[in-house]
């Protein structure tokens, strides 16, 4: 009696060990509709509708006392226009015209690549050449077509973001 509940017990646990092991579904595998970020390309950002969202980024960080670098991008991701405020770190310099590239290359912005590491802990974004997982990267869209990208660099990611984002909003009006 003992010997077959042992065996009952035993079969039990072994036909239970392919449930515990398989693994949950990678959200990657969902195949969806549409293509994500399809922003088709426009004519390149002119330099003074670039020096517009510059001058727009720049003011923002001003009024805050902010010191940063800030690049614009034309679609293909050349540089059109860049600033150094006074004071900005050197190493940003760099890394505001990544932030820019990235944005238009992968036409979107670039906190969604900081999202899929820290929120989805989907680390291979960093293996995609060009890619900057960081926030302060933004496609400048106009009439629905992609003609460049800002890239903000100096603060932390949510000045760096929030500098953008007034360049971005200088160009929609």
């Amino acid at each position: 009696m003992i010997k077959t509940r042992q065996f009952f017990a035993i079969t039990a646990l072994l036909l239970s060990l392919p449930l515990v092991s398989a693994r949950a579904a990678n959200p990657l595998d969902n195949v969806p509709e549409h293509m994500p970020f399809d922003i088709p390309y426009g004519a390149p950002i002119s330099l003074g509708m670039a020096q517009q969202a510059m001058n727009a980024a720049a003011a923002e960080a001003s009024a805050h006392h902010w010191k940063l670098n800030i690049a614009v991008v034309d679609s293909g991701g050349n540089l059109i226009a860049f600033e150094r405020m006074d004071g900005a770190q050197l190493a940003s310099i760099s890394i505001a015209e990544h932030k820019a590239r990235a944005a238009a290359t992968f036409r979107r912005e670039t906190k969604v690549f900081e999202n899929a590491i820290q929120l989805n802990g989907n680390a291979y974004v960093t293996t995609l050449d060009g890619v900057i997982a960081s926030r302060g990267g933004f496609p400048l869209v106009q009439d629905g077509k992609l003609i460049g990208a800002i890239g903000c660099s100096g603060g932390t990611g949510s000045q760096d973001e929030a500098v953008c984002a007034a360049g971005v909003a200088s160009l929609n009006h």
